[in-house]
């Protein structure tokens, strides 16, 4: 059984900073592409950023430069250092990922439970 937990929401002041996490767990062949996403209520979920088993990062235009995803593949584990926030950074992030299961010969996409991260004075 392959889950993805997150963790590192809360809430925070406009300029201050948050680190989200989200690990892999079951039985797991390989993991490739992870990433972030987010959704805000009475919006669709939309693409944080996104990192592959190499390395290559991919960010939404609207947190380039204040973001950074990074992954730790040996705890199976993907980050979101979010630094200089904003209000409207406010909403649910939930983490994914392409995963291969040991009982299957492709990947497959999980999701998150979902973190609550929330940008007020």
């Amino acid at each position: 059984q392959v889950q993805l937990v997150e963790s590192g929401g809360g809430l925070v002041q406009p300029g201050g900073s948050l680190r989200l996490s989200c690990a892999a767990s079951g039985s797991i062949f390989s993991i490739n592409v992870m990433g972030w996403y987010r959704q805000a209520p009475g919006k669709q979920r939309e693409l944080v950023a996104t990192i592959t088993s190499g390395g290559s990062t991919n960010y939404a235009d609207s947190v380039k430069g204040r973001f950074t995803i990074s992954r730790d593949n040996a705890k199976k584990t993907v980050y979101l250092q979010m630094n200089s926030l904003k209000p409207e950074d406010t909403a649910v992030y939930y983490c994914n990922a392409n995963i291969r299961p040991r009982s299957y010969s492709g990947g497959l996409y999980y999701w998150g439970q979902g973190t609550q991260v929330t940008v007020s004075s």
